[in-house]
């Protein structure tokens, strides 16, 4: 059957957020992270396979390499290609521990820290409405599967950290020192920008700071990436 120019056009068209939001679908790549999504309760739209030998109970429509290469979204694509609906958003939840993150810019970030919520078993993350989309291509990549048991919401942060009774935390340099602070079951963790940190409106909000402690004889490092902070901030927390 092959690739039409109607699957080509609609695959492309998903590379931009307002395609994504207008089709209510977005892109995922390699067989590894298809699978992850086919087994989930995300609906399949569409599937795409190079390889023959990729074997599921939805149809298949079989591709060649260069067809794959124009629809991929990917450097390097992976044999196998898929179109999934984007859900409806689930209500929030009031316990437990919440990761909110305030305009996290880069995919990369957020696919890791969506990761670091599965492995921790932090199923909501609260993301700013100037948060990069979970849908993004990028960010499906990075994420590994894992977007498809984590529970993402876009809401106006600030509204949100103000209807909720549970304590915030967040990081900064001048905070209290992580491994020597008692640390909740149930909080909100916000982690802020990438290249200015947590926004005033936010600070302004938070019930308690806390700082990851540099060891280094030659104390120079500016700061930690976000996703790495997150790492850390998170085992602490469930430890």
């Amino acid at each position: 059957m092959g690739l039409s120019k109607n699957h080509l056009k609609l695959i492309t068209s998903l590379r931009q957020k307002k395609y994504r939001q207008k089709h209510k679908m977005f892109v995922v790549e390699g067989v590894k992270v298809v699978r992850e999504f086919l087994n989930s309760s995300f609906e399949l739209y569409q599937l795409f396979s190079v390889d023959s030998e990729f074997d599921s109970d939805s149809e298949i429509i079989q591709i060649s390499e260069t067809e794959l290469k124009k629809a991929s979204h990917l450097v390097n694509p992976n044999t196998v290609l898929a179109i999934f609906r984007i859900p409806e958003e689930g209500k929030s939840k009031s316990g437990g521990l919440i990761l909110a993150l305030d305009a996290i810019n880069d995919p990369g970030n957020l696919g890791t820290i969506i990761r670091l919520c599965d492995w921790f078993g932090i199923d909501q993350l609260v993301c700013s409405s100037d948060t990069v989309d979970c849908y993004n291509s990028k960010v499906v990549q990075a994420s590994m599967g894992s977007l498809t048991r984590v529970s993402i919401q876009y809401v106006d942060l600030n509204h949100f950290l103000q209807e909720s009774e549970l304590p915030i935390y967040t990081a900064d340099m001048d905070g209290d020192n992580v491994y020597q602070t008692g640390l909740p079951q149930k909080a909100i963790l916000v982690m802020g920008n990438e290249a200015n940190g947590i926004s005033s409106s936010i600070s302004a909000l938070t019930n308690h700071v806390l700082t990851i402690p540099r060891f280094g004889a030659i104390q120079q490092t500016e700061s930690l990436n976000v996703a790495t902070a997150t790492a850390i901030l998170l085992s602490e927390f469930r430890r």
